[in-house]
């Protein structure tokens, strides 16, 4: 943490004590809490070891944060443990913490849930030194950024061993840390290591030996190049610096020494390396690229770069007679011409001369697409293109699309490369916003922010209709009121659905041209427009060209109009062209989402309406229709519900109207992720119009209806609902819609979270539904299967369940899909075959099957939710089978496979395969083998956990692994956090825990400890106890206590 921590992290300027709110340091931060959360299980020993001075910081937690492992007194938190002058390893007097072990600081961020980051970030404000706290005298080596730690001789070597131990562990975090911010810096910057590299390349190509040559070399100060492009060290990379060049130019003295950095480039002073970092001196003013500079530097150069810029420029208007003439680009950037590139090309020249004129757009050399949709392209890309103004009879206005935020709302036009048939256009709007509110979490699959032009570049096979609709937008790009009305009739006489007729529009500047028409006065001119671009906007690449000009913004202003017509039309738009995220962000970032809900504000909900009260429904359908498209994204759900959408939606779920339905249901579905929607789809009585619509006769509807219902039966309130309106046998009715399997996934879906009350399986059971869902385990996609799975599982837990499961032939096709690689399928059925075991003839079955073996291989799936679920499952299996102890030697490696999962550090995990232990120890011969394989010291090191349900089961493999040996005796380490067990408020793991300290008080030295943690008078307290097994195990381990008292006072006293 050493050079990270004072060069990555980002300090409040005119403040030592604060850091920013950026997502650097919350990269970093993250990093450390991972960290420390997870060292006292990785470095046991290390976690041990007293720092030189403590750890002091205001914290958030108070004592009722803190368990029993700590001595609580009012307000004030010690620890048991102290260093060798006797202050507590940590000791809490709110707000006040002072903490002198690793060990601690891990617990202290387990004790944390929810605000582990602030409490990190509190540590290191207060403690901006950490490193020379916990080890005392250390320095750094600027070169490689590594500490060194001064080595004290009055000190014990097994302390100066685990602190070289501590720096090492600590030299690992420094450079995840610096690896992490550079990241992070890089992804921020606005010129990568990318770009750098592609300019180096092209300034290499004006090399040379003869007079022609423009530069005389080029070459880097390193050739060391860093997983993210980079060549200048790591500390100087949290400067932002990219690379350094050494640059000899025809007419320039001395040799060029130049800087790249994400800002810019510039001149340094000098190059030293072994003067120590940031051994250079900006010389000259920051430069957008290198060409920019050379140019300003070397008259030579910049009048070889003109040169070969003029010719070429200098092309016969023959080659491109198809095109309009365009004014050049002003700019300090040079162009590069695009053929030297792509000379074994010959089928391409025209359209790439026609790229490399001034005026013409380059192609772009990036690292992520995305990146440069928010505007975080390289300087060179960020080129400010002279508006073209044509005048014409309707006085319309083509203009360049601009990346400046002061054009961001006038419309564009531009016959570059998206006027060639076969190249897309690559102009983008530069957003304000940053990364975050751009990439944004989302329900479903996404498109592609940018996706692949899929026709072929030769013009030769292109049908009539190409060439037609090309004619006919040339005629719009200079017709007056009139002729625009007739030549927008002109074009939806044609084929609009025909991807050869969409990219016509686009690809002579249609597109340019009618997003141009919506910010006219004209009516019928923007519903001409509006009816066109909402047929082609069903192509993908339609929808980004619509986006990347401005459309979207002028959509969302026509949700404005008076004219009905207008705000549907404009709405459907919207609808089909927000369907990737950047065109989602750009809706609510305009105010989209608001108009958009309001929209839905009509009043008729008849079955029989007037002509006027048919266009209000009409706005309102289009309205929910653009926002079932936005509503994929999460912060537009958000938007929706403070826009007052949902109170206007349940109203519209009440309507007859069939095509109002399905969006309105489409939407509520859609945002039911959002535990805000589902409560509000419960107060607002939506589950009856939801359960209502099952039984309508129009698959689509009943489907986003079963769909909602999945999302929201997470609920019991919601489960119980959709019970009390008969909503369940509609369900199992559509289970016999097995062609439709949209259908089908979202009505084995409702059936599976409405299956969690038990309650509901008896209606299920009622309604047969347990045959058909075991009639569905074969021949159906993933998707169905882990629904179908998932409600069987649930309704195993009913013991007459587990016969019909069995009668109807579902344990053989269970078993098979234990060979499956979907994961939430494998959670499933692994849980359903464990239900299934808990009967013996189920067991059977299973056993001849190799079913348990299959369960066994998935404990080496490196997902711990399956790891869990197949540990849990084989609870049953070894208790049922008729010869557990031999079945579970038969399988090779197998003990040794569940021990090892001890390590893991997920709770579930854990407390799953200590579960499973106790069962596997009621065998004294795997009892023999575990203990063998280092069982007992696994289970005593986890025995300072707080987790309930990981206490409870951990207590009975404990109790059951005593019986073996002296394992009795190595236990002796875990008494004491038992102890503290009989404290929980859990009476389970009071059972668990009382037999596990019965089995250990038959040691005598087990006994002095428990007595010495107080243990009598707790147990006493479970003697009275209505649960007898409690009871007895309290009552037996108090016995053992006192006889090993009279035995001692025996004697003692004779």
């Amino acid at each position: 943490m050493g050079v990270a921590l004072s060069r990555a992290v980002q300090w409040v300027s005119g403040s030592e004590d604060k850091l920013e709110d950026t997502p650097l340091n919350e990269a970093i931060l993250s990093e450390i809490v991972l960290f420390t959360e997870e060292f006292s299980a990785k470095h046991p020993e290390e976690a041990k070891l007293v720092f030189t001075e403590p750890l002091q910081w205001k914290t958030c937690l108070n004592a009722f944060d803190f368990d029993t492992e700590y001595d609580i007194s009012g307000e004030s938190v010690m620890s048991r443990e102290s260093n060798k002058d006797g202050h507590p390893l940590l000791h809490l007097d709110p707000p006040d913490i002072t903490v002198y072990t690793f060990y601690h600081l891990s617990t202290l961020l387990q004790l944390t849930e929810v605000k582990k980051i602030k409490e990190v970030q509190a540590c290191l404000e207060a403690n901006r030194n950490p490193i020379m706290k916990i080890l005392g005298s250390i320095s750094a080596i600027a070169k490689e950024g590594d500490l060194l730690m001064e080595i004290k001789e009055d000190e014990p070597s097994e302390r100066n061993e685990l602190k070289m131990n501590l720096l090492n562990i600590l030299n690992q975090l420094d450079t995840k840390l610096l690896n992490t911010a550079v990241t992070q810096i890089t992804r921020e910057g606005r010129l990568s290591p990318t770009a750098v590299d592609i300019e180096v390349d092209e300034l290499k190509r004006f090399c040379g030996t003869g007079e022609s040559r423009a530069l005389k070399s080029v070459r880097y100060t390193s050739d060391y190049v860093f997983s993210n492009g980079c060549r200048s060290s790591p500390w100087r990379q949290m400067d932002g610096e990219i690379c350094s060049l050494i640059i000899e130019t025809c007419d320039t003295e001395p040799t060029m020494f130049i800087t790249c950095t994400t800002t810019g480039v510039f001149l340094d002073e000098e190059v030293k390396g072994e003067a120590g970092e940031n051994a250079y001196r900006e010389k000259s003013d920051v430069y957008n690229d290198l060409f920019t500079l050379l140019k300003n530097k070397s008259l030579h150069f910049a009048e070889a770069v003109r040169e070969q810029d003029s010719a070429i420029h200098d092309v016969p208007s023959k080659e491109i007679q198809h095109m309009e003439t365009v004014d050049g680009e002003k700019t300090g950037q040079t162009l590069r011409s695009q053929d030297r590139r792509e000379k074994t090309a010959p089928e391409k020249s025209r359209q790439q001369l026609v790229q490399n004129r001034p005026g013409s757009k380059m192609k772009k050399f990036e690292p992520s697409l995305k990146w440069k949709n928010l505007g975080l392209t390289s300087p060179y890309e960020k080129v400010e293109e002279k508006r073209s103004v044509r005048s014409g009879e309707s006085k319309k206005v083509l203009a360049y699309c601009t990346n400046s935020p002061a054009s961001e709302n006038k419309k564009r036009a531009n016959f570059s490369e998206s006027s060639l048939p076969g190249c897309r256009s690559s102009q983008k709007i530069k957003t304000p916003g940053g990364a975050d509110d751009f990439f944004e979490s989302s329900s479903e699959g996404e498109e592609d922010e940018e996706q692949p032009d899929r026709r072929a570049e030769t013009t030769t096979n292109l049908p009539t209709e190409y060439w037609q609709i090309q004619k006919l937008v040339k005629y719009l790009k200079g017709a007056n009121q009139t002729a625009t009305v007739i030549v927008l009739c002109a074009l939806r006489d044609f084929n609009l659905v025909q991807e050869t007729c969409q990219l016509a529009i686009r690809d002579v500047g249609g597109l340019e041209v009618l997003i141009n028409l919506l910010d006219t006065d004209e009516i019928r001119s923007k519903i001409g427009s509006l009816k066109i671009l909402k047929e082609i906007s069903s192509n993908s690449q339609i929808r980004q060209a619509i986006a990347d000009l401005g459309g979207l913004q002028t959509m969302v202003s026509i949700l404005d109009s008076p004219d009905k017509d207008l705000k549907c039309l404009a709405a459907e738009t919207i609808a089909n062209v927000a369907r990737f995220r950047r065109a989602r962000w750009t809706v609510r970032q305009h105010g989209g989402i608001k108009r958009l809900v309001g929209l839905l504000d009509c009043v008729p909900d008849g079955v029989s309406l007037s002509r006027e009260q048919e266009r209000d429904v009409e706005v309102a359908r289009c309205g929910a229709l653009a926002l079932w498209s936005c509503s994929k994204s999460t912060k537009n759900k958000e938007a929706i519900r403070l826009a007052g959408g949902i109170p206007l939606l349940a109203r519209l779920l009440k309507s007859p109207q069939k095509n109002m339905l399905i969006p309105v249901v489409g939407t509520l579905q859609e945002c039911a992720s959002e535990m805000s929607y589902r409560i509000a789809i419960q107060t607002e009585g939506m589950i009856k119009d939801l359960v209502k619509n099952l039984s309508c006769d129009n698959q689509e509807l009943q489907m986003h209806c079963a769909s909602a219902i999945f999302k929201c039966a997470e609920d019991k309130r919601t489960r119980d609902l959709v019970r009390q309106y008969s909503g369940l046998k509609p369900l199992v009715v559509l289970l016999n819609e097995a062609e439709n399997k949209q259908l089908l996934a979202a009505t084995t879906g409702a059936i599976w979270k409405c299956s969690i009350s038990m309650e509901n399986v008896a209606k299920f059971q009622e309604y047969k539904a347990l045959e058909t869902l075991v009639a569905l385990l074969k021949d159906q996609p993933e998707e169905v299967l882990v629904n179908v799975v998932g409600a069987l599982g649930e309704c195993a837990q009913i013991p007459e369940n587990l016969a019909t499961i069995r009668k109807s032939g579902g344990i053989q096709p269970l078993v098979n899909l234990l060979t499956g690689t979907n994961q939430a399928l494998l959670i499933n059925v692994t849980r359903a075959v464990g239900a299934c075991a808990t009967d013996p003839e189920n067991m059977t079955i299973i056993d001849r099957l190799d079913g348990v073996r299959l369960l066994w291989s998935l404990l080496k799936n490196p997902n711990p939710e399956v790891q869990a679920s197949a540990a849990w499952a084989i609870c049953p299996c070894i208790e049922n089978a008729k010869d557990a102890g031999e079945m579970v030697r038969s399988f090779v490696g197998g003990l040794e496979l569940i021990v090892n999962l001890l390590k893991s550090t997920n709770k579930d995990v854990l407390a799953s395969v200590c579960a499973a232990i106790a069962k596997i120890a009621k065998d004294v011969e795997n009892l023999a083998v575990i203990t063998d394989h280092g069982v007992v010291p696994m289970l005593a090191s986890l025995t300072n956990t707080v987790d309930d349900k990981l206490r409870r089961h951990l207590a009975e493999a404990i109790a059951h692994c005593c019986t073996w040996g002296n394992n009795c005796v190595l236990f002796g380490n875990a008494v004491a956090p038992l102890v503290r067990y009989l404290r929980s408020k859990d009476p389970s793991v009071h059972q668990a825990t009382a037999r596990a300290l019965f089995e250990l008080s038959k040691d005598p030295s087990n006994c002095v400890t428990m007595h010495e943690h107080g243990v009598v008078k707790l147990l006493l307290v479970m003697i009275g106890s209505t649960d007898e097994v409690l009871q007895e195990a309290a009552a037996s381990c108090v016995a053992n206590i006192r006889h090993l008292a009279l035995a001692n006072e025996k004697a003692k006293y004779g």
